[in-house]
């Protein structure tokens, strides 16, 4: 694994949450800023997609892409604006349907599918 490598999956793994219940999520608004994606209606986007292909799969969309709202600072105001928390699978579909040009996105392509796969092979044992 080459440096630029290691860099992303810190990165990936230092945004990666445990709920209360010890189970993984990712923020899709700290995901966004990952994979450099300048605006979140952009960003939606590809949520959007990944959703669709999640639903194609006869997999819960609630189950890997649970919304809710969060306030965030915007200048000297405060507003609430709309978040996702991603599961591996959720994040792994949206890097399958991002901009397949930008190299973030060929990173996340490559640490989802390898991390996915591995936590498969733990959950078959």
């Amino acid at each position: 694994m080459n440096n630029i490598e290691q860099y992303k999956t810190k990165t990936f793994e230092s945004i990666k949450h445990i709920d209360e219940y010890g189970n993984e999520y990712w923020e899709a608004r700290e995901l966004q800023e990952i994979l450099e994606y300048k605006e979140w209606r952009l960003f939606a986007n590809v949520i959007e997609k990944a959703q669709i292909a999640c639903a194609a799969s006869k997999n819960d969309i609630n189950s890997h892409f649970g919304v809710y709202s969060k306030i965030v600072e915007a200048g000297i105001a405060k507003k609430p604006v709309i978040d996702y928390k991603l599961s591996r699978y959720a994040c792994y579909l949206i890097a399958q349907n991002g901009d397949s040009k930008k190299e973030e996105i060929a990173f996340a392509q490559t640490y989802f599918a390898v991390q996915t796969r591995k936590q498969e092979i733990i959950e078959d044992r």
